[in-house]
């Protein structure tokens, strides 16, 4: 299969590399009665681009973006009456459905799907029977569907990434000291002008001891600040870099760059209204305005807050064909490989644009909208609103 670039101007491109892996049983199997053809080779990777202006130049420019979860019913009835049974698998993050299969959802259980993932951050649906196809419509519902320019793509379906960790061990060796892949605290393109939204990761093949992932909340990690020092990063935007480097056209001789965007570090999801941190260790870069050291003390706490408290975490054991929904807006998450290589694991990934982030000061945190507050909190609050009150 002749490569391709994922946007026509990009004219300066690398030569892909053939891949000799083996692909596991469980995936081949899906693939192929998803008519997928394989005949030549697997993953399909398309030409990617060398220099950092190309880069920007995808997708640089504004798109409406409407949240299904914002027209969606409160109450989810027609997407929670329909399942079996309904497990919250922690206080503060993460769902698991049963009895429903993703690809025969309504649009308007999808609706209320996206409002759930927004509420709960994290949802899981076991045993489920879908294609790379029916895994991109369902991401289509919920925005643009992302192509990546650095990441294989399972052929003849563009936006349906392969996670295939064997085969990123290959590119850039992984060791039980320096764990591969996704094994970092982050979330999902952060450096698009209008970042991702819902992530849909579908597991067809995972090992039978490890391999777990872990999100955290972040609209918990937010509520775990005093008031007062909300108060200090609210409004306040940062620098978010990509996770692949690339090269300046006019200096390449100057080494790897980023592609760079700023947002705010605190901010408002669309269908919930509330308040969310959304930084993460991996690619927040420097809080603007502050010196690096100032930024560097600020970010490594709340990042500590986001990674060092598991009351606002999940820690999800996958099975095969089991499928995982996060929103980036108010999560980040992290690939335990504990498993260290030593079975095979595969999925396939889609991930939908959203909106460019906003903060609304006058935002509710998740826990004052659900009424959720504790004595002590509402004292803090009402003496931070005193004090605010009287300067």
């Amino acid at each position: 299969m002749a490569p391709a670039p994922i946007d026509p101007r990009i004219t300066d491109v690398a030569v892909p590399r053939k891949d000799s892996l083996s692909l596991p049983d469980s995936a081949r199997e899906r693939l192929e009665r998803a008519e997928i053809d394989l005949s030549e080779g697997y993953p399909y990777r398309p030409s990617r681009p060398l220099y950092l202006d190309d880069v920007y130049s995808v997708r640089d420019y504004d798109r409406p973006h409407i949240d299904p979860g914002s027209r969606a019913d409160p109450e989810k009835k027609a997407l929670l009456s329909a399942a079996t049974e309904v497990i919250p698998l922690t206080r503060h993050i993460g769902t698991e459905i049963i009895g429903l299969q993703l690809k025969d959802l309504t649009d308007q259980q999808k609706d209320e799907l996206g409002l759930l993932i927004a509420e709960r951050s994290v949802v899981f649906f076991r045993d489920q029977d879908i294609t790379p196809q029916q895994q991109k419509e369902l991401g289509e519902w919920y925005g643009e569907v992302e192509i990546h320019p650095q990441v294989p793509q399972v052929p003849g379906v563009p936006g349906v990434s392969v996670m295939w960790p064997a085969l990123q061990a290959s590119e850039s060796p992984a060791s039980f000291r320096r764990p591969g892949g996704a094994s970092r605290w982050h979330s999902d393109l952060v450096h698009e002008r209008q970042p991702a939204g819902v992530t849909h990761l579908h597991n067809d093949t995972v090992p039978t001891v490890g391999g777990d992932t872990l999100w955290a909340s972040g609209y918990a990690a937010y509520e775990k600040l005093s008031p007062l020092f909300r108060t200090l990063i609210d409004g306040r935007t940062a620098i978010y870099r990509s996770a692949h480097p690339y090269l300046d056209r006019e200096n390449p001789e100057d080494g790897p760059k980023y592609v760079e965007r700023e947002h705010p570090i605190v901010r408002v999801h669309p269908a919930t209204g509330w308040k969310a941190l959304w930084v993460n260790r991996a690619m927040t870069v420097r809080i603007v305005g502050l010196d690096k050291a100032e930024s560097d003390v600020i970010l490594g706490y709340l990042y500590d807050v986001y990674e060092q408290n598991p009351d606002i975490q999940v820690r999800f054991k996958w099975t095969p064909r089991t499928s995982a929904l996060w929103d980036n807006r108010v999560t980040i998450h992290n690939a335990s490989w504990d498993y260290e290589g030593s079975q095979p694991r595969h999925g396939t990934r889609v991930t939908s644009l959203a909106e460019k982030p906003v903060f609304n000061p006058d935002a509710p945190t998740r826990r004052e909208r659900l009424g959720l507050l504790g004595p002590e909190e509402v004292q803090e609050l009402e003496q931070l609103a005193s004090h605010l009150k009287l300067k």
